[in-house]
């Protein structure tokens, strides 16, 4: 995840969800064997059930961070009127520890792009306190929510890394 930030800011996730960042930690996502990569192509019904986030780093460390996960481009990447649509927010996730070591605020909802190609994105911040205070209080609604914003108010930016895949709409097959 630390490498190149040249596909991010060619498909604008940096821009319309994050500011430029300087990359300064490494985490995996899979959904089952299939490893989250910048602009990878992963159907909805791959990606029904959260994913396994892990955080690179030493167990040792006292070091917690914070997983957020949007799609800027709902309800189409042509008019995203609803950006950014909220899928899951996970804190005080520790180094070196996957996120169901986090406290979960808001639940995982998989991908449902109604139409066009839509970017999932996963952005890292590492908290700047050891645990976040109580539990932040989740989002009215899904719908525009801010990345930026919901880090500014927990002391978050800027982010530490970030990755996303491309999702569509599945054809259903017709029935003869």
């Amino acid at each position: 995840m630390s490498g190149s930030l040249e596909p991010l800011v060619v498909e604008k996730v940096i821009g319309d969800v994050v500011n430029m960042f300087t990359p300064a930690a490494e985490f995996t996502v899979h959904y089952g064997s299939r490893q989250v990569a910048n602009g990878r192509m992963i159907p909805p019904s791959a990606a029904l059930d959260k994913p396994t986030v892990q955080i690179h780093g030493h167990r040792l460390s006292s070091d917690l961070y914070t997983l957020v996960m949007v799609d800027p481009d709902a309800p189409s990447p042509s008019e995203p009127t609803l950006r950014e649509w909220l899928h899951w927010i996970v804190v005080d996730i520790p180094e070196g520890c996957d996120a169901t070591q986090g406290r979960e605020v808001v639940p995982y909802m998989g991908p449902q792009p109604p139409t066009g190609i839509h970017r999932y994105i996963f952005t890292l911040f590492k908290q700047k306190s050891k645990a976040i205070s109580g539990t932040p209080p989740p989002p009215e609604a899904r719908s525009n929510f801010s990345t930026r914003q919901f880090a500014a108010s927990n002391g978050l930016e800027p982010p530490v890394a970030l990755v996303y895949f491309n999702s569509q709409k599945e054809r259903t097959k017709k029935k003869h």
